[in-house]
């Protein structure tokens, strides 16, 4: 199966190259961030018939959507947990393994709210655990989640996406359930960025930040043979990600 995330940073922006992605790698389930769109502003083009969407944004800025392979669920329920604010999350399920699309605030304009989210959506990650779930929770998550994890050029303490506060609440989030799955199969390489400044041409020389995750809880994770930054995609700030897992 192949799982893959994206902030796209405008689906009216991106359409083509979204659909010529999918169409390039066929995902089975993809999370798209950032989609800066209501349903009825989506593109008719990125309405693809192979996938059952949801489409949650309000417009100006932020949104998330997830995209499930038809053969896969006949028909997916697509729901919000409570602490869902500005179109910033959706989930699905598939048999007994939740999917989820997120989008977490960067922080830059109410840094309390970003905290929130993010102790809301810790408790709302092992609450599931408490269920017996697994989960796959892709997403925008804004924080890099150690300096490896930021280009030399770009390491700046205090700075909002790499305080310790946040970091703190990542390794939270993650616990002993869920991998990043990502990190986990290429541990030393300290040029995994999936996010660049948009100026300098940050993104050709690799100047970046690693902000963009697929996070997965343990029986999955261990079945990940591949998780790949595509740098090459798309004119976003951000790349896609793809998890391949075996069967």
């Amino acid at each position: 199966m192949k799982i893959a995330t994206w902030n796209v940073n405008g689906i009216r922006a991106r359409e083509a190259q979204l659909c010529e992605w999918m169409e390039r790698d066929r995902p089975d389930v993809v999370c798209l961030q950032e989609i800066k769109a209501r349903p009825d502003q989506v593109p008719d083009r990125c309405k693809l018939a192979d996938y059952h969407a949801f489409w949650h944004g309000g417009g100006g800025y932020s949104g998330v959507s997830m995209h499930v392979r038809r053969e896969l669920l006949e028909a997916p329920e697509f729901v919000h947990p409570d602490f869902d604010m500005e179109t910033r999350i959706v989930q699905a399920a598939l048999d007994n393994v939740v999917l989820a699309s997120v989008y977490v605030p960067n922080g830059g304009k109410d840094y309390d709210a970003k905290l929130r989210f993010l102790r809301s959506l810790v408790e709302w990650v092992h609450g599931l655990r408490a269920l017996g779930r697994d989960l796959v929770l892709c997403g925008d998550i804004n924080i890099a989640r150690a300096d490896i994890d930021v280009h030399p050029k770009e390491r700046k303490p205090g700075v909002i996406g790499q305080r310790d506060e946040e970091r703190a609440l990542f390794e939270a989030l993650l616990g002993d359930y869920l991998v990043d799955v990502t990190r986990a199969l290429d541990p030393a390489n300290d040029a995994l960025f999936s996010w660049w400044p948009p100026w300098r041409e940050m993104r050709k020389r690799n100047i970046g930040w690693r902000i963009d995750y697929i996070l997965a809880s343990r029986a999955i994770a261990d079945r990940a043979t591949r998780c790949k930054v595509l740098a090459d995609v798309g004119t976003s700030d951000h790349a896609p990600i793809v998890m391949t897992t075996s069967a």
